[in-house]
């Protein structure tokens, strides 16, 4: 399936991961105009460049996700250069394997629900409101994870953080249908390679035996989830969260279960 996102308005947090360099490449090729938002200004620096994204086809904000005042300028800048985003994407989270509950620190706690949660909340919010003014029916895309469904020892604070991410999607979604914007969710799977969140090798081999499909996350399958939640064809769809995990997230998964003898 082609998309067609010729001239929209695209506002991406956490531009410069793995994912958001995805999704930026994904909707750059569908005729797009891309707000790059990342807090590594550096490599914010160098990122259209590395996207082979053309002049003025981009915006760039280095963005601090856990400072209310760097989005709320994140949202001038959109407002003074494009009066409202079409789209918009919470792709922006941390992952820290924090170990007991009994030793996480405030401070830990704190920058994964600001980032995770706090910032998605104040994004939408700053966004939905220049939509609403200049009566964009936009669409709102939160990055998510199995990990909303599905606890794990040592990972409760994310997976906090991404169970609340849903009832936010849910939230706007509700309070935001009768204003033409629809809110909706991704869960993309397991994506090593961050350099954000350091897995170990050995991490990232258990990590994909566990996926019935056999492999981590490609880099077409989560923006072309993301990009069919924001084209027309899903224009009846608002309040979902859409898996693209290979099943991970089913249930328990034994890679050696037609091996063994029964």
């Amino acid at each position: 399936m082609r998309f067609d996102f010729t001239d929209k308005k695209v506002v991406l947090t956490g531009a410069a991961g793995v994912i958001g360099k995805r999704i930026a490449t994904a909707f750059a090729s569908a005729g797009a105009l891309i707000c790059l938002s990342d807090n590594r200004a550096k490599k914010l620096a160098g990122l259209p460049k590395e996207l082979g994204l053309k002049k003025g086809r981009y915006l760039t904000h280095a963005t601090e996700l856990t400072d209310a005042k760097s989005i709320a300028d994140l949202a001038r800048q959109v407002a003074k250069e494009w009066k409202a985003p079409d789209i918009v994407i919470n792709n922006a989270g941390v992952y820290h394997r924090m170990g007991s509950l009994l030793k996480v620190t405030t401070e830990a706690y704190d920058e994964m629900m600001d980032v995770n949660l706090r910032a998605p909340f104040l994004v939408s919010r700053d966004m939905a409101n220049l939509m609403v003014r200049h009566k964009v029916k936009g669409s709102i895309v939160n990055i998510s994870s199995g990990a909303a469904r599905r606890m794990a020892m040592g990972s409760v604070t994310y997976c906090t953080s991404k169970t609340a991410i849903d009832r936010l999607t849910k939230g706007f979604a509700l309070e935001l249908a009768p204003l033409g914007i629809r809110v909706n969710a991704v869960e993309p799977g397991f994506v090593p390679g961050s350099e954000v969140s350091v897995l170990s090798d050995e991490y990232v081999k258990a990590m994909i035996s566990r996926i019935p499909m056999g492999r981590a996350s490609g880099p077409k399958d989560a923006p072309a989830a993301i990009m069919f939640l924001c084209s027309q064809d899903a224009d009846f769809i608002t309040g979902a969260t859409l898996a693209v995990d290979g099943g991970n997230s089913i249930g328990t998964f034994n890679p050696d279960f037609y091996t063994k003898k029964s």
